[in-house]
């Protein structure tokens, strides 16, 4: 039996030829697309079964749970040297429980620093790897590369400038689309979503997404509240489940909900949000925003050394100029972050101008077909040893 692609090929499916699956995601966003694809898999096969590193989604998707994500969730140099012993424990017994189940391939998705250790006690025990999401070896670390060609079977990229750059270097590398670009939607309209959050219409509304962890909404989200204070809007801010709470942030409106960070960039006139995956969300809903981050100061000057790219926000990368403002580490502060956002408030051109440069970035980040079952595409051939 095949199965007819999205690019109009044939692909074997499973048909017996695996029932069990490695899969290890960490961040939050890494999550979801595991759980996309887990999900993908799943429509071409149900009785393929899932083990490994699995956040909330991944788990809801039916993943059988080796080490929760949210164990392996860090920020920053110190924190990471300081977590080493645990987040080394959750590592070993990951690696024991494949060498017990020996799957027939195994799929890690993003947290380069925790998978491609992964992937190397994997290559011993003759496990191949599938890598969605590539590491961002081409903004620093570009020695991994030599690692990736060599643990990696394929490498699946969700930016449209990553594929001939980790080609060039020898990765069987393919640009697959970005996952977000054909399901990122708000649940409600604005009417209703001013209504259910008790805002008042008649004010502008800044959204505020101060990152997932923990430790980058203690150093991004007082700024950013700080900087809110400054312009004549509401705030809001939208966290991870389980941080939300009275005293993370107060005098703003806190979102929750499955959707909640869709709706609140959706519905902002002007959102402040921590660089990262929020940003590429921002861009595909066309939502005017300040993008801002700060790490501890020993992180930032041994990173600041090591980093190689023009920009620090994906928007900006994939753009390859300036679209949205970057305000990063000793430039984050509340004064500046206030102008830029009072700005956009202020000035419909300036909306205009960016909003026209955010659609730019959609149209690169989308592909003909969904990113998900072109992924679960290559899992079949994996399986099928091709």
């Amino acid at each position: 039996m095949v199965l007819t692609t999205a690019t109009g090929q044939t692909t074997p499916r499973y048909n017996g030829l695996v029932s069990d699956i490695l899969i290890s995601a960490g961040e939050a966003s890494g999550d979801r697309y595991a759980a996309w694809l887990a999900e993908a898999v799943h429509r071409q096969d149900p009785n393929v079964s899932f083990f490994g590193c699995a956040g909330e989604r991944l788990k809801a998707a039916g993943c059988e749970v080796t080490v929760d994500a949210s164990a392996l969730s860090t920020v920053g140099l110190k924190e990471v040297l300081s977590d080493i012993p645990r987040i080394y424990g959750h590592f070993k017994n990951l690696v024991k429980e494949a060498e017990r189940r020996r799957p027939k391939l195994a799929i890690l998705v993003d947290s380069p620093d925790f998978n491609l250790r992964v992937a190397k006690q994997l290559q011993k025990i003759d496990i191949p790897v599938l890598y969605l999401v590539a590491p961002q070896a081409w903004a620093w670390r570009p020695w991994r590369t030599r690692q990736i060609a060599r643990l990696v079977r394929r490498l699946l990229c969700i930016f449209p400038f990553e594929e001939a750059w980790f080609r060039d270097r020898g990765v069987n590398a393919e640009y697959i689309g970005h996952p977000l670009a054909r399901r990122i939607e708000p649940a409600m309209p604005r009417a209703e979503f001013f209504a259910r959050w008790n805002l008042d219409p008649a004010r502008p509304l800044v959204a505020l997404l101060p990152g997932s962890r923990r430790k980058e909404i203690a150093l991004n989200l007082p700024g950013m509240l700080d900087a809110a204070k400054r312009l004549p809007a509401q705030p809001a801010v939208a966290l991870a489940p389980g941080i939300a709470g009275a005293d993370v942030a107060p005098g703003a409106t806190q979102i929750s909900g499955p959707s909640a960070s869709w709706d609140l960039l959706a519905h902002a006139d002007v959102s402040i949000v921590a660089s990262g995956t929020v940003t590429v969300e921002a861009a595909l809903l066309g939502a005017p925003m300040v993008v801002v981050y700060k790490v501890t100061q020993p992180t930032w000057r041994v990173g600041r050394l090591l980093v190689r790219t023009p920009y620090y926000s994906m928007v900006n990368l994939v753009a390859g100029r300036r679209v949205v403002e970057e305000l990063i580490q000793d430039a984050f502060t509340p004064q500046a972050v206030a102008a830029e956002a009072a700005r956009l408030l202020e000035s419909s051109t300036a909306r205009d101008d960016q909003r026209r440069g955010l659609a730019e970035v959609s149209r690169l980040l989308a592909t003909d077909g969904d990113p998900m079952t072109r992924a679960a595409e290559r899992v079949a051939e994996m399986a099928a040893g091709r």
